[in-house]
């Protein structure tokens, strides 16, 4: 496959997607009152990297590669970006958290759209690993792209996939780890040091980009150097980010890993998104 040097659309159209998006995945939490909306806004503009750039082939009729939301708790983000797509209907969409509904607080592999169920922190990226191998071993060149959080990276099982992928020389393989500095429980480098985080991934073998996780700009530049390096390595991207991005209330702040806000708060959300 080609690389193709010019993005579809401004960024201003990405920034303005990214919070349309982000508006949407509100009103789920809200109307449902479960979900995980501080992590589904940091990383929110790398799903919009990832399906609207065209860099990787992610749509309902040409879905060629893979992607795995590991961090399967924001999966909530991810159904607003399938709807959109048109992998969903809006119908289906507004079913989240309801009864009967296919779109729960994790990913299903039995929905259109979504490759793997995940959620079990640390199990995604040895999932893409095993993807990449099998395809190469049926002569494909399609990539696989798998999106951890920074404190998921605690997960032993994260470090044996890395190990796997280097050994095996899986460059199809894209690790994309949003790097909001924030776990569930506190800061992550007060939980259990991550840094130099760069550095340890190299050290395992891979090549890796350091970027602004709220730049389109970066990070479609990072996927494109990803997807189309000539190097056997497997491919790290660094993405910078703020969980609760876009909220001058919730960003940088500990407790909105998974409060539901409140009728005041959404509607504040709603108005500093608009």
């Amino acid at each position: 496959m080609e690389e193709s040097n010019k993005n579809p659309f401004s960024e201003a159209y990405y920034i303005q997607k990214s919070n349309l998006l982000r508006k949407n995945t509100t009103t789920l939490i809200y109307n449902a009152r479960k979900g995980h909306i501080g992590g589904c806004f940091s990383c929110m503009d790398i799903l919009v990297a990832l399906y609207y750039s065209g860099v990787f082939q992610l749509s309902p009729d040409n879905r060629a590669d893979h992607f795995i939301l590991s961090k399967g708790h924001c999966a909530t983000a991810l159904y607003a970006v399938l709807q959109d797509c048109g992998h969903i209907s809006e119908d289906e969409l507004f079913s989240y958290g309801k009864n009967g509904t296919m779109l729960g607080g994790h990913p299903d592999y039995r929905l259109q759209g979504i490759d793997v169920t995940s959620g079990s922190l640390g199990m995604g990226l040895g999932i893409g690993a095993g993807i990449v191998y099998a395809k190469r071993k049926d002569g494909s060149d399609s990539a696989t792209v798998v999106m951890t959080g920074d404190g998921e990276c605690y997960e032993g099982s994260i470090w044996e996939a890395a190990m796997f992928a280097s050994h095996h020389s899986l460059c199809k393989l894209i690790w994309v780890i949003d790097r909001n500095q924030l776990c569930c429980l506190d800061e992550t480098e007060d939980c259990l040091k991550l840094e130099p985080l760069s550095d340890r991934i190299r050290a395992f073998g891979w090549e890796v980009q350091d970027v602004d996780g709220h730049s389109i700009e970066q990070l479609i530049s990072s996927m494109k150097n990803a997807r189309y390096t000539k190097s056997n390595k497997p491919q790290a991207i660094i993405a910078n980010t703020i969980k609760g991005k876009g909220v001058s209330f919730m960003e940088n702040q500990l407790i909105w890993h998974h409060k539901v806000p409140d009728e005041d708060e959404y509607k504040k959300i709603i108005a500093e998104l608009s």
